[in-house]
């Protein structure tokens, strides 16, 4: 079930038998000269809307903009500062707590966000122990990063090689090709592709990373391999959603 398409009265009756939600969080940013600016969000939302399916869990809208300085210098990108990622989640988790939730298990899309949640969680735990409310002590915070799944790795590995690099990589330009089959981007690609410098600021990380790849050829990607690794990403997933729940 989709948290913006039902009613308060279908989700009040949802927390009487559960108290779990996902939450897809991704971001809007460039992907290299054939992937697209909205990838890691789009990524997060497809599985976790399938990690919903199989589970009947209640999934909450995207979270689309993610932390993404670092891209800022390529046209189209959007970022949340950290200290505003880490109130927006706050804020988030906050008012479903508030309405009776206590297990928030995050389907993350970005590699970029992943230090920043764990900050979030912390300051959630704080902020919430500091209003007292009567499930605080039950909240439980968890990040399922789909392109870490043991078997999307295993598969990306299988299919790239070392070409599947660190962004732009052909395993998520195949994930959104399945998702979005109309919308697969073509456009010559350099053979020599940069990667192993260290990230800094948005100025140097273009200077270093000029068409946006980090060492990936996404000129690999199928829409084919997309399914499978998306039917990966979903299984395991939705075999750790399940585990999230039934632990203290």
């Amino acid at each position: 079930m989709l948290l913006h398409l039902a009613t308060w009265q279908e989700v009040e009756t949802y927390l009487q038998k559960s108290r779990g939600i996902i939450l897809p969080i991704g971001s809007t940013e460039q992907h290299g000269p054939t992937g697209l600016i909205g990838t890691d969000a789009i990524c997060a939302e497809a599985i976790a809307n399938g990690v919903g399916e199989a589970t009947n869990g209640l999934v909450a809208p995207t979270i689309a903009i993610g932390m993404a300085l670092h891209h800022t210098a390529f046209p189209g990108t959007i970022s949340l500062r950290p200290t505003t990622m880490i109130q927006v989640i706050v804020d988030y988790l906050t008012c479903l707590t508030q309405s009776g939730f206590t297990k928030f298990f995050f389907i993350n899309g970005h590699g970029g966000n992943i230090a920043t949640l764990k900050a979030a969680f912390a300051e959630t735990y704080y902020h919430l122990g500091n209003l007292n409310l009567p499930e605080a002590t039950k909240v439980r915070c968890k990040v399922g990063n789909w392109f870490t799944c043991r078997s999307v790795y295993q598969l990306a590995k299988k299919l790239y090689g070392d070409k599947e690099g660190s962004h732009a990589t052909p395993s998520e330009i195949a994930l959104t090709q399945y998702i979005y089959p109309d919308s697969i981007k073509q456009a010559p690609l350099a053979e020599e592709v940069a990667s192993g410098y260290p990230i800094y600021s948005a100025a140097d990380f273009r200077l270093h990373y000029p068409d946006g790849r980090m060492g990936s050829n996404p000129a690999l990607a199928t829409k084919e391999h997309g399914k499978e690794l998306y039917e990966l990403a979903v299984k395991d997933l939705t075999k750790s959603y399940l585990e999230f729940l039934g632990s203290e």
